[in-house]
């Protein structure tokens, strides 16, 4: 069945239902991924008109590794709604990305293969990797002592070759878990459209002065050797030491601080305080010289120092922490950087330090890492009586880089930015109009909200978006070179849009050839790549084709929705709204729906880094796709949900619902014999059967609600309630007069009128419930009916009103309490459900008591009350009778 099926009419025909002998959950994903795939059921018609669209910016998951249970989680809800809106008449746009570029590739390559990236080695023909999987020929895991250096050309085909891999892995277990993506739909981060689209934005970014060129202080992982953006920290305890240090006065007094780096002691500039603290009052404008170095300068008042912290005032270096360079930048005070971006003290002494002691001093310092650096510094002051008092140990708070083990420095350098609202932006509030966004959109659930508003409100700088990596989207530029070699960093040489993607390190710009490349007179390419977030910021735009598919993109932008989890409002949430509004002056999409984490059974998010991640495909062949998704919906957006392997509960009631909804239907499809199951709202007549259908019929408004509001989980609550009381109850009232078997006495209307609402019922429920168990509803609708039920019409109420009448679903309810009595008494006294009553009464609320005779032939019929069957008013659901035993 194709996508253009999808007004197939509620009363479309039915056939005489052919049910297996046997059925299972087991092989239908295979079977039914199969069949969708051959027939096109989740592709995308993009010649409907827009207002018949519902396009989602699929998530594209980062290709390093393979998914995880939290995956299978957000990524099911995503997949509910697709399936809803579908059904709705929808044309649903559902693609996947694949985000493949930036660190986490690399070092994924890294370790797979045995290799290193050195950008100064040739390229190599056919070059093949020393290592595979991660171990060497020895079986033992790959150190970086193995890692071969080859070319960067060598690295990114590697990274290409690796995550071409990975990326049918993660293809094959969303096919299982049964997503409805259109897999013609896909595209790369790392791929040409995505290179093309996101240097296109950057030089229109910078044409319009969005984008910039900085030498600034900016945090700096060592290890990696690649700039930090703020987005990317994260803040932990790392173990230090408070030292007391003294500063001489003129005077011959001294001024104490204390400091949790002494090795930034050579590179400090002023000392601050608080201007209210009036310790110090009398030293504003003066100046004190720096211990062992002998560096005169300045002591001075900020509003930020803090005067209940340690001796209340501190020293200022470039750069040890965020806030120093709020000083520095604030106060207007001089760079004496001395730690360089390998994360050792400059090998040159600063031309600041002028007294020979000084330089003696940093002579010793040359080279080393801040490790080693702190502990010389530490003997220094020891040694010169500076040192006060022994170092007291302490935990300080540290930023790190999200993947990195080793504190952040602030290195000062030349990077990228992109305006975002963290500075002032000349001629515009752009802080303002990013809030403004943030109300425009709508969150759900809405107090998600306010993470984005905190978030834009809390910045206190630009987009970083340089990174000096490898595998990534080049910042598509180059500079001239002077006469003395030097670049010109302030015209670069830019390509128009249609000579777009290119990569500057291995292509020259017009005007030049290859042989010009870093000789005077010539040019060089910027050697830096854009931050990942700066390209999968850009995913609608990559995926609706701008630029280069006009008709595609009026159909699909802006999005409908964006589904991501909670931890990435701050990053790609936010730098998405912000590319859209900067480019097209809008919000990339109305809805964002935003899923909780999975957490271990000690609570702690799952993840990759904390090792406590659990691989889904184990559980999805264990338990069946439909089981799993099941657990995975009964999380509501937003909502954090606990998981334990060992303990799967949610699971294992999934895998019996989807269970019951093949045995259950097959029961109910075995009642019309040869004749084709009936859907004739005309012949239902009788009170219960009435009920039931009005009852279905709050049911498919409740459920609608919800999913339109995308609450998936009451949906699923109530639809899942529903059906249980339509097995356990109904099904068992009606079952007998279902059959209507020839001497029964029970009259052929009240036949048809309990196969038609059967028929009815099972149509609307296994719809309801086709979102959340695709393969189970799938297969019990092949059995009966032609086509997709993914490509079916979402069931409305109407219908089933019309059909009802006067129905009340009290009578439902009441029906079934009154069917739990009856069993009960047989229960307690421990014979089979099978055994008779010569006479029963049901004791019920007066209510009920005045609507149970409408179901009186039915209620007989079940529990075999073969005499007398009479209702008592009472205060709750009871009964009692003489049950006929045998002897």
């Amino acid at each position: 069945m194709t996508s253009t099926d999808s007004h197939q009419p509620d009363a479309a025909p039915t056939r005489r239902a052919q049910v297996p002998d046997k059925v299972s959950l087991e092989g239908l994903e295979q079977r039914w991924g199969q069949r969708w795939s051959e027939q096109g059921t989740y592709a995308f018609d993009r010649t409907r008109p827009r207002e018949d669209v519902f396009s989602i910016d699929t998530p594209p998951p980062t290709v390093s590794g393979s998914l995880h249970i939290g995956h299978v989680f957000s990524y099911t809800h995503t997949d509910v709604v697709a399936r809803f809106q579908r059904m709705r008449g929808r044309e649903v746009f559902y693609p996947m990305g694949w985000d493949d570029n930036g660190l986490p590739t690399e070092r994924r390559v890294q370790n797979y293969y045995g290799v290193r990236c050195d950008p100064s080695l040739p390229y190599v023909e056919n070059f093949e990797p020393p290592f595979t999987g991660g171990v060497t020929e020895t079986g033992k895991a790959i150190k970086p002592a193995d890692q071969v250096p080859i070319s960067r050309r060598n690295f990114i085909e590697l990274c290409e070759r690796l995550t071409a891999e990975d990326e049918q892995q993660f293809e094959a277990l969303w096919r299982h878990l049964g997503l409805s993506v259109d897999w013609s739909q896909t595209y790369q981060t790392i791929g040409p459209r995505a290179q093309k689209v996101a240097q296109v934005a950057f030089l229109r970014n910078l044409a319009r002065g969005e984008a910039y060129q900085a030498d600034a202080p900016g945090l700096w992982d060592v290890t990696f050797q690649t700039a930090v953006a703020q987005a990317e920290l994260e803040a932990r305890d790392y173990p230090g030491h408070f030292h007391e240090l003294a500063f001489h006065k003129p005077d011959g007094g001294h001024v104490v601080i204390e400091t949790t780096r002494p090795e930034l002691l050579p590179a400090c500039v002023a000392l601050i305080a608080h201007p209210d603290d009036e310790r110090y009052q009398p030293l504003f404008g003066t100046t004190v010289t720096t211990p062992v170095f002998g560096v005169e300068v300045p002591v001075l008042a900020h509003p930020d120092a803090e005067m209940d912290k340690g001796s209340g005032i501190a020293m200022c270096c470039t750069f040890g922490d965020l806030t120093d360079v709020t000083w520095w930048r604030e106060l207007d005070l001089p760079t004496r950087s001395v730690v360089g971006r390998d994360g050792r003290l400059l090998a040159e002494t600063p031309e600041w330090i002028t007294s020979e002691t000084g330089r003696t001093a940093y002579a010793e310092l040359a080279g080393k890492t801040t490790f080693s650096a702190r502990a010389a510094v530490v003997d220094a002051l020891r040694a010169s009586g500076d040192l006060l008092a022994d170092p007291k140990p302490t935990q300080r708070k540290a930023n790190f880089y999200e993947k990195g083990d080793k504190p952040l420095e602030i290195v000062t350098s030349r990077q990228w930015y992109i305006r975002n609202g963290g500075r002032e932006a000349p001629g515009r509030n752009l802080r303002g109009e990013l809030l403004a966004r943030g109300e425009e959109l709508q969150f759900h659930p809405d107090f998600m909200r306010v993470r984005y508003a905190n978030w834009v409100n809390g910045l206190n700088g630009d987009w970083l978006i340089s990174r000096q990596r490898f595998f990534g989207v080049p910042i598509p530029l180059w500079y001239r070179l002077d006469a003395d070699g030097e670049p010109d960093y302030d015209d670069p040489i830019q390509p128009t849009e249609d000579e777009l993607p290119i990569d500057p390190s291995s292509q020259a710009p017009a005007g030049y050839t290859e042989d010009q490349r870093g000789v005077p007179g010539g040019f060089i390419g910027d050697a830096d790549i854009m931050d990942t977030w700066a390209t999968s910021s850009l995913t609608p735009q990559i995926v609706s084709g701008w630029l280069d598919d006009e008709d595609l993109f009026s159909r699909l932008f802006p999005f409908d929705v964006r589904p991501q989890g909670q931890d990435i409002i701050r990053t790609w949430l936010f730098s998405t709204v912000l590319r859209s509004h900067l480019e097209h002056g809008s919000l990339p999409w109305a809805h964002a729906a935003i899923s909780g984490w999975i957490l271990d059974p000690d609570r702690k998010k799952m993840s990759k880094s904390k090792g406590n991640v659990i691989t889904p495909m184990d559980l999805l062949e264990q338990h069946s796709s439909d089981a799993v998704r099941y657990w995975a919906a009964s999380a509501r957006l937003g909502t954090d949900a606990a998981f334990d392997p060992q303990q799967p509960t949610q699971m294992k009631i999934g895998r019996r619902l989807a269970i019951k909804v093949l045995n259950a239907s097959k029961f109910a499809l075995s009642f019309g014999g040869d004749e084709p199951v009936s859907l004739d709202p005309a012949a239902v007549a009788e009170p219960i059967d009435k009920a039931v259908l009005a009852a279905l019929a709050d049911v498919v408004d409740e459920a609608t609600e919800a999913l339109e509001g995308y609450d998936h989980t009451r949906a699923l609550e109530v639809t899942e309630t529903f059906f249980w009381t339509l097995c356990d109850d109904y099904l068992e009232l009606v079952k007998d007069r279902a059959y209507g078997r020839d001497g029964s006495g029970i009259a052929p209307a009240a036949v048809a009128s309990a196969r038609a609402t059967l028929g009815i019922a099972l149509d609307v429920v296994l719809r309801l419930l086709a979102p959340v168990l695709p393969f189970a509803t799938e297969e019990v609708w092949s059995w009966w009916r032609e086509g997709s039920i993914h490509r079916a019409p979402w069931p409305t109420s109407a219908p089933l009103r019309e059909a009802a009448g006067d129905g009340d679903p009290a009578l439902l309810s009441a029906a079934g309490a009154a069917l739990a009595a009856l069993r009960k008494v047989k229960s307690e006294a421990k014979v089979s459900q099978k055994t008779r009553f010569a006479d029963a009464v049901v004791h019920a609320p007066e209510a009920d008591v005045a609507l149970l005779p409408a179901v009186l032939d039915d209620l007989r019929a079940v529990s075999g009350v073969d005499g007398e069957l009479t209702f008592v008013a009472g205060a709750e659901h009871r009964a009692e009778g003489e049950l006929v035993l045998e002897s």
